[in-house]
């Protein structure tokens, strides 16, 4: 490892040294961790149905516009699960 990768190593080692988190993601946490998990997974595939409705109904960009919400969907249903797994408690 070269001197600026190991001086920028211990420069981000001593920026957090007690790796919390700040104010945003604190309140997020918050809010997703009451969320149950598979509300994420019904989003998900009521947008994927919605998208197919409307590419059946030959409203090709309203069912693009509304598919593409899916990933997100599942994105954030895995950031909700992996706070609850880590332990994050919603009495905070």
């Amino acid at each position: 490892m070269d001197t600026s990768a190991k001086d920028l190593k211990e420069k981000a080692d001593r920026a957090n040294p007690n790796h919390k988190e700040g104010p945003v993601a604190s309140a997020i946490e918050n809010y997703t961790s009451k969320i149950p998990s598979d509300i994420f997974l019904w989003a998900a595939l009521g947008s994927m149905a919605i998208s197919a409705t409307l590419k059946i109904m030959r409203k090709d960009e309203e069912a693009l516009f509304v598919g593409q919400w899916a990933p997100s969907f599942l994105l954030l249903g895995n950031y909700n699960k992996m706070i609850k797994l880590s332990g994050y408690e919603t009495d905070k």
